[in-house]
Order: C-alpha cells, then sequence, then structure tokens
C-alpha cells in the first residue's frame, strides 16, 4: 500500500563555479534563456512539486528573481552534497518528498518527475536512469582488467527522489563522507533499496561546451526572426554633457532631452521593441513624466531587456548609424561598440556602430542637432 507522504519539495542544486565551462554554466543562455531559468520552469509543470529551493549564490540568486517571485534560496557549500544539506534544511516541514536536481540539467521531462516522485513515494527512494548505450571496460592502469555487463548497466540521472525521513536519516548517518558521488549511495548505506525509473537521453547534464551545444539542438521550440527599425533626433546644446550608445564622449554640446539625450540608446532600444511588436520607449519613460527627468538611457535599456525576456526573445544583432557633423564620431567607434556591448549584454561581435556626416545639410549639417537609425534583429522562440 502506497504511504500518502504530502506535497513535494525540489531542491534544485547550482552552485557550481563552471571551471570546464570557463563560466558559471547554469547561467549560460539555452536558447534565450538561462539553463537554471529552463531546469526551474521544467519543475514548475510537476503538480507534485509545490515549493522549489534553489541552491546557488547570492549573484545567481539575483539573475532568478527577475524571472520568478515564489523561490526558495539557499547557500551552497563547499560541496555537491553540503549543498544538498543546505536546501534540505530551507524544505517546508509540510514536505513528504523531495526531489533533488542538478540546475545544469534543463531538458528533464516533467512526466519523468512525476514518476519518480511516484516511485519514492511508494519504495522510499527512487532515480531517474537510463541505460548504457556504450560498452563499459574496468580499467587498470590503462589495461582492461574486465568488461562489464551492459545489460546491467544504468546511468544515473536527477532528479533523485525521496521520502524526507528517509533522505534526512541517510544524511545523518553518512553525510560527512566525502567519496559519494551523489546521495542516493547514502540512501543505499542505511538500508533503503532505491528503486530505478526509465529517464531519456535528452536529460543530459551540461558539463562541458559540447554539452551545451547539444542541449541547444534539443530545446524543442519555433524560433522565429524578427527585424525592428528605431530613429530618434535630438538637438545639441552647449554646456551639456554628450552621451552617445551609453559612453560619454568629451565634447562642448551635449544632446538636449528629457533623458541624459542618448539618441543612439533610444533608437536601438525602438529597434528593439519594433522586433517585439511592443510599442517605443515614449509609452514606456513618456516625457510629460517629471518623475524621470534627467534619467540616464541605460536604465531605459534595462526596461527593455526584461520586455526581450518576457517575450522569450533574444538579442542578436544591433547595428546603429549616427548622422552628425560634431563631434567627429569616427575616434570613438570602438568605444561605443563596447559600450554598447556591455549595456546590451552582448558580445562584441554583435555590435555594429557607425556614423555618417550630414553634408552641411539643414540643422544636423549647422552642427545644431544629431540623428540616429537603428536595427535591432532578434530571436523569439515559443515552445512547439
Amino acid at each position: 500500500m502506497t504511504q500518502q507522504t504530502g506535497f513535494a519539495s525540489a531542491v534544485i542544486v547550482a552552485g557550481g563555479k563552471g571551471s570546464r565551462m570557463g563560466r558559471p554554466k547554469q547561467l549560460l543562455p539555452l536558447a534565450g534563456k538561462p539553463v537554471l531559468v529552463r531546469t526551474i520552469e521544467a519543475f514548475k509543470k510537476c503538480p507534485r512539486v509545490r515549493e522549489i529551493v534553489v541552491v546557488t549564490p547570492p549573484e545567481n540568486q539575483d539573475v532568478l528573481r527577475g524571472y520568478f517571485s515564489d523561490l526558495i534560496y539557499a547557500l551552497p557549500g563547499v560541496t555537491r552534497l553540503a549543498s544538498v544539506q543546505s536546501g534540505l534544511a530551507c524544505v517546508s516541514a509540510q514536505a513528504g518528498l523531495v526531489a533533488i536536481h542538478d540546475g545544469a540539467r534543463p531538458l528533464v521531462n516533467p512526466v519523468a518527475v512525476e514518476n519518480c516522485l511516484a516511485a519514492a513515494e511508494k519504495k522510499g527512494a527512487a532515480v531517474l536512469a537510463v541505460p548504457v548505450k556504450d560498452t563499459i571496460k574496468q580499467v587498470q592502469d590503462k589495461t582492461v582488467v574486465k568488461t562489464l555487463d551492459r545489460a546491467q548497466l544504468w546511468a544515473a540521472q536527477t532528479p533523485q527522489c525521496y521520502r524526507v525521513n528517509i533522505l534526512k536519516q541517510a544524511l545523518e548517518k553518512f553525510g560527512s563522507e566525502q567519496d559519494a558521488t551523489d546521495e542516493s549511495q547514502l540512501v543505499e548505506k542505511a538500508g533503503t533499496k532505491v528503486q530505478i525509473v526509465k529517464s531519456d537521453y535528452k536529460n543530459n547534464k551540461i558539463t562541458t561546451p559540447e554539452d551545451w551545444v547539444c542541449a541547444q539542438a534539443l530545446v524543442d521550440e519555433e524560433v522565429v526572426q524578427r527585424t525592428g527599425f528605431g530613429f530618434d533626433l535630438h538637438r545639441l546644446e552647449p554646456g551639456r554633457k554628450l552621451f552617445i550608445g551609453g559612453a560619454e564622449i568629451a565634447h562642448s554640446k551635449g544632446f538636449l532631452g528629457h533623458s541624459d539625450g542618448d539618441l543612439v540608446l533610444h533608437a536601438l532600444c525602438d529597434a528593439v521593441l519594433g522586433a517585439l511588436c511592443a510599442g517605443e520607449i515614449g509609452i514606456l519613460f513618456p516625457p510629460t513624466d517629471p518623475t524621470i527627468k534627467g534619467i540616464d538611457s541605460k536604465e531605459i535599456v534595462k526596461r527593455v531587456l526584461q520586455i526581450v525576456h518576457e517575450h522569450h526573445a533574444e538579442i542578436v544583432h544591433l547595428d546603429a548609424t549616427i548622422i552628425t557633423e560634431e563631434p567627429k564620431i569616427k575616434p570613438h567607434y570602438e568605444t561605443v561598440r563596447k559600450s554598447l556591448s556591455n549595456v546590451f549584454e552582448l558580445p562584441l561581435e554583435a555590435v555594429s556602430f557607425k556614423s555618417k556626416s550630414h553634408e552641411h545639410v539643414g540643422e544636423i549639417g549647422r552642427g545644431e542637432a544629431a540623428m540616429c537609425h537603428a536595427v535591432a534583429t532578434l530571436k523569439i522562440r515559443r515552445p512547439k
């Protein structure tokens, strides 16, 4: 008879530094979203899971708060096992089941998670796993000493699911052991038989750059590419600071505007919003609002990037052309490109910036104003 154990809590361990990837793998963009965000979204689709504890450093928590408002956070330990213990300490007393999952497994199937939790409720402990496909050799001193029977071998994945009391008892007895590569070893050692629940090969852990490339190919989404156009014009006034693309340029004049007048950022933001069919910055930051007078245009970009995330989109390329007679822009090309790269959180090779003169025609040609044309290319992702 199945023992009723209450709702389930998920503990997602994401405390690694990504030494093999060169940067924290849990924040790598996977089809427009950080890996860890996709992992959390998978558990939010599981009916049994009513709370999610994420074990991750404070800087990662700040990123996640931009996507979720209902997570519980715990700080990682020096080992994976210590991180599991840290997360387990934050699980609600009402939770009867717990699923321990690697934050770097973003393609876990929610149905498989539910199956694993059901098996843990019945048997006490269960882990997702897949049959080993390769022939496994036991080796000593670079010499094969035994060929193992592949039919008996399974590769363990996560989540690994337990009745909470069973996992806590195992950790109390053996939690100081440093050689355990997962907590199911400790549960086995404590005397509980662990049930295997068949998973699929998509639930791979992203550990190397090759893993990340494979995960990108496996994300089951439709990708639509769109282009948006932006335009802005501002007068030049003596005595104002001159901001171009988020960079301050030394000059006797600056752009006049309700904000800091950075027409390059304004044009690019409108181009991004245009690709999303999401309006323009005058709606988000109306010039009639006295509370935003003099606002740093980088704050406008931050809001636009939030909208990009809300649309499950990704900026892949920006191109801006400023038309002005003064100051001379060419000496500042790389300064502005690097600034745009930082402000829009893009690699430098995805940002183009250039300038044209107005051949001394009109108010722009007389050095009284400048204008900017901008184009943004975005990928918008939708589940199939």
